[in-house]
């Protein structure tokens, strides 16, 4: 048994609290996926259930854990720095059992991650592996220990489809206990039997947080469906508030006419619309504490919205955008030869999606491509990595970064949109190094709506944002009047935005 008591996290900087007032029981066989928006502190929580120390830092924490004789196994949204510089025989020696594994087990673990048991003995460095090679070790690494409860952060990430299969299936065969986030949808949707929700409401100025035994799909139609119905009894009992308002008005303001025009030589009438007006005010009184139990419109925390693109960024369909050949494509530190005979030619407004196994050089190809496009006079491209460093300069705020000009209207104008993105003033100012994933990448997205591109290239777009702001994204993208060339494990973005898909392998794109 997992269990959090009375858990608040405050953050250090805004004193501002993340969560408050959390209580959690997970048991065995429980798969629970937390879910909410960028920045709502989804990876505190799960660091602060594995280790407190971890989030000491930046984030104020007091509540009781309880884990009992469980044996935690913690993977963490990236890969450590301290860990990045080691070969792969180094990080797995890490491991308490490691060196108690006979050669068969780590052959069947290497199996089951379609991997050779070569690998774990291998002299690559951690931080030359592709993104989804570095979560398959750290899953392995992970496993090789035991735990009887898995805490995964964002373990999708990254990682190929058919890879993507093999941890739903690991996480439906486990025995134990399960907690994870997710932005894919398609993963929670098929593994999750319990949803944590943590929302910022009223302008992030108050937490709250829901646990359902559901899946994913029912949680979100009852979700939607409960709001509805609450949101038309609230705007029934404005209408039959309004109307009796109205009537009491005319009541009231007929008494107190008839009050001030009395004669006092009448002074029976005066005593009896005195006693009226009594009996006016008293309902009066009466309306108000019913109107204190009037239904409240819901409130919930709601998705970002903005757009791509605009007249500007519509591409002509006859235009060739891209005509792409390449003989070989070689790692980045030329070492070995990834593909040959690659060739790629996007016409007009299409939006193309490169898929492939984890290694087969996707992300490498996309530079390519893009350093071509974004040197060219005749399209206007942006260009959205994998790794947002490589684009951001992690010391300026969201702000400074966006606005080059300093004019005082652009600023305010750029705080506008980020608000829309559902940043707090105070995150506006925070160096972006203190941001999270989804945050950073809103970043990067913003800039791509500020400009005025027709060529949007994006390695992994949907990765970073929670399940509640997929589906936006998704839309946002498939709107996109330009052309776009992406790399995608999305299963719901292929489906949802792409009209063409490639796959990457050794003979080129298929």
């Amino acid at each position: 048994m997992l269990q959090i008591k009375d858990l608040t996290i405050t953050h250090k900087k805004d004193l501002r609290i993340i969560l408050d007032k959390f209580n959690m029981v997970l048991n065995d066989g429980d798969k629970a996926v937390i879910i909410g928006e960028e920045g709502n502190g989804k990876s505190t929580l799960m660091k602060w259930i594995y280790n407190p120390e971890l989030s000491e830092d930046y984030a104020q924490c007091t509540g009781e854990r309880i884990t009992g004789d469980e044996v935690l196994g913690y993977l963490p949204q990236e890969l450590p720095q301290e860990d990045k510089k080691k070969t792969l025989y180094e990080y797995f020696s890490m491991a308490q059992l490691f060196f108690d594994k006979t050669p068969k087990e780590l052959a069947e673990l290497a199996s089951k991650f379609a991997l050779s048991s070569d690998f774990f003995y291998s002299d690559q460095i951690m931080e030359s592996l592709s993104g989804g090679e570095k979560v398959k070790a750290q899953l392995m690494k992970l496993l090789m220990d035991n735990p009887t409860v898995l805490l995964l952060d964002e373990p999708s990430n990254d990682i190929d489809i058919s890879t993507l299969e093999l941890l739903e299936k690991l996480i439906n065969d486990w025995k134990h206990i399960v907690l994870f986030i997710s932005h894919d949808e398609t993963l929670i949707e098929n593994t999750a039997n319990v949803i944590i929700h943590i929302e910022q409401i009223r302008r992030k100025t108050q937490s709250r947080y829901t646990i359902v035994r559901d899946d994913y799909k029912h949680y979100i139609k009852h979700r939607t469906e409960s709001f509805e119905r609450q949101e038309q009894q609230a705007l029934n009992d404005r209408k039959e508030k309004r109307l009796r308002d109205e009537k009491y008005a005319r009541v009231y303001n007929s008494v107190e006419h008839a009050l001030s025009n009395v004669s006092r030589q009448a002074p029976a009438v005066g005593k009896n619309l005195k006693d009226k007006m009594h009996t006016v005010k008293a309902m009066g009184k009466r309306f108000a504490k019913e109107d204190e139990n009037m239904t409240k419109m819901p409130e919930q925390e709601e998705a970002i919205f903005f757009k791509l693109g605009n007249e500007a960024a519509e591409m002509p369909a006859g235009k060739t955008v891209i005509e792409y050949s390449l003989d070989e494509l070689r790692t980045p530190d030329d070492s070995k030869v990834l593909a040959r005979d690659i060739f790629l030619r996007v016409r007009g407004p299409e939006r193309i999606c490169i898929v492939g196994t984890n290694g087969a050089g996707k992300t490498t190809l996309l530079k390519l491509m893009a350093d071509e496009l974004l040197s060219r006079s005749d399209i206007r491209a942006q260009y959205m990595p994998q790794n947002y460093e490589e684009l951001l300069d992690l010391d300026l705020t969201p702000v400074e970064f966006l606005d080059d000009t300093g004019d005082k209207a652009v600023r305010t104008r750029i705080r506008t949109y980020l608000g829309s993105l559902k940043y707090t003033a105070d995150e506006m100012d925070h160096p972006i190094r203190e941001l999270s994933g989804g945050q950073k990448a809103k970043v990067l997205l913003l800039k791509m709506s500020l400009s005025d591109a027709n060529v949007l290239i994006l390695d992994e777009p949907t990765r970073n944002f929670s399940p509640l702001s997929g589906p936006v994204i998704r839309k946002m993208i498939a709107s996109f009047p330009g052309a776009v060339i992406s790399i995608s494990h999305d299963r719901k973005y292929i489906e949802e935005v792409c009209t063409r898909t490639y796959r990457l392998t050794e003979k080129g794109l298929e």
